[in-house]
């Protein structure tokens, strides 16, 4: 009994649970900014976190939804040598969501 409870806790001491990091962007978002955040990025995935980039829209910026699509995509571009695309930019109110998982390598 004991010696069955001491594995479990010890394999419960192992396991890695796997959380959601979001990064929030504009549309305007300048490249430094995008640069920063993407190192972030990189750094939530190789710890093996899912990232969740969104983009939030205000006011005008609803007439620039592709301008939000094209940078998030560009995120991902950036960050396919250590994560992929989970699911693809889309809209949900006012924001675009796109997930990123770690790559299996």
């Amino acid at each position: 009994m004991y010696e069955k409870k001491k594995k479990e806790k010890e394999a419960k001491k192992k396991q890695h649970t796997i959380s959601v990091k979001e990064l929030r962007f504009r549309p305007n978002t300048d490249d430094h900014d995008l640069e920063f955040k993407t190192r972030h990025a990189r750094d939530f995935l190789e710890g093996g976190d899912k990232v969740k980039a969104t983009v939030q829209f205000r006011g005008r910026d609803m007439l620039y939804t592709e301008k939000g699509e094209l940078l998030l995509l560009q995120l991902a571009k950036e960050l396919e040598d250590v994560g992929k695309i989970e699911s693809k930019p889309t809209m949900e109110g006012r924001r675009m969501i796109m997930m990123l998982a770690p790559s299996k390598s």
